[in-house]
This record gives C-alpha cells, structure tokens and sequence, in this order.
C-alpha cells in the first residue's frame, strides 16, 4: 500500500491540527475525490446528493450514513462544503475512502448525469406528495436522494425538478430533521427497500 509511517512532535501536531485534542494520528493522502461520472460508473442503486451542504459535520456524516446502507456514490451538489476539509473528514470516520464521493457546482449537470443513469429523482420536502411511510414501491426502484442545506432546504426550481418530493413524517411536536437525521432515514428505507432479499 506504500504507507509510510513518521512520528512528529507535539509542536508539529498542534500546528497540523484544527482541534485542541487530537488523536494523535495525522495523515497525508492523495485527493481522493472523483468526477460524477465515475462515481456514478456502472448501474447505481443508490445515490446521496446533498446539495448546497454547509455544514463539514453534516457533510462527513452524509459519507458515513451512505456507505453504511450500502449507497453507491455520494454526489455534492452546488456551492457545497468541501467533503476533505477536516471536520467533514473526521465526521466520515474512514466512510470518506470507502465510497465513491465527487463534487460538481452545476446541480443541472448533476441531475443530467443522474438521470442518463436510469436513477429516479426523489427530493425531501416537508410539504412533499409522498409520505415516507408510503413510498415502498418508489423505493424499489434505483434512486438518488436530494437533500436541501441546513438553512432552507432544497428550492422550488429544484424540487419541481424532482421525479418525487417526499417528506418524512413528523410524529411529535418537533418542527423539523436536521440534514444529516433526514438523509440517515430517507437512505436507510431506500436500502432496505432495494436490497430486501439480498
């Protein structure tokens, strides 16, 4: 694997460090991000595309959540975080190098290249036509999830763009699901709807 392994000293960690307590472990790595078109390689199932993501913690989590219900790829969509920074990388735990992750500004390309895939489009939205709960046979089928940023969620323009909006329904008084809640139960009953049997 060509790893090579050097001790360095405290002073050195501090300043390689964003945290006031590290691991201990530091790594250099090649850039391990890729184009939508080879994250997208072959016949995807299931696909995680955050779009405008501004949060590194919500970023790292969406890597892990995708490649832990056996996503094919994770797509950033728009003026998204950058999924090697290193909050986003802690928050992957490993996930980041396990699954295939790009990152392309032009949303319309993105979705072009999705659906040049066979994949459907399903949004999350609070005021969605589809309740989760109902959605068994839309998640059969191969799927990429939109998933709006923290702030405003996914807009209108790109929700129309959608093949379906679906919200998640909300039991308790809670107003809404942070993103990473949101795409952890949206990919999960999508894997568990694709991979039944498997």
């Amino acid at each position: 694997m060509n790893v090579y392994t050097h001790a360095i000293t405290d002073k050195a960690a501090k300043h390689l460090s964003d945290t006031v307590t590290t691991t201990g472990i530091f790594a250099l790595c090649d850039d391990v991000l890729w184009s939508v078109g080879k994250a997208i390689t072959g016949q995807p199932r299931l696909v995680s595309v955050p779009v405008e993501t501004r949060e590194p913690g919500n970023a790292g989590t969406l890597i892990r959540v995708s490649d832990a219900v056996g996503a094919d790829a994770v797509v950033f969509a728009g003026e998204s975080v950058d999924p090697l920074g290193a909050k986003a990388v802690r928050s992957s735990a490993g996930s980041l190098f396990h699954i295939p992750v790009a990152r392309n500004n032009n949303i319309a390309d993105v979705l072009g290249q999705l659906r040049s895939k066979g994949l459907q489009i399903l949004a999350t939205s609070a005021d969605g036509e589809v309740d989760l709960d109902d959605a068994d046979e839309l998640l059969a089928k191969p799927t990429a999830w939109l998933f709006g940023n923290e702030a405003h969620g996914l807009d209108e323009s790109l929700l129309a763009q959608a093949d379906h909006r679906v919200r998640i329904p909300i039991r308790g008084r809670a107003e809404s699901l942070n993103l990473a809640t949101a795409a952890s139960i949206c990919l999960y009953e999508s894997s568990k709807a694709l991979f039944a049997g498997e």
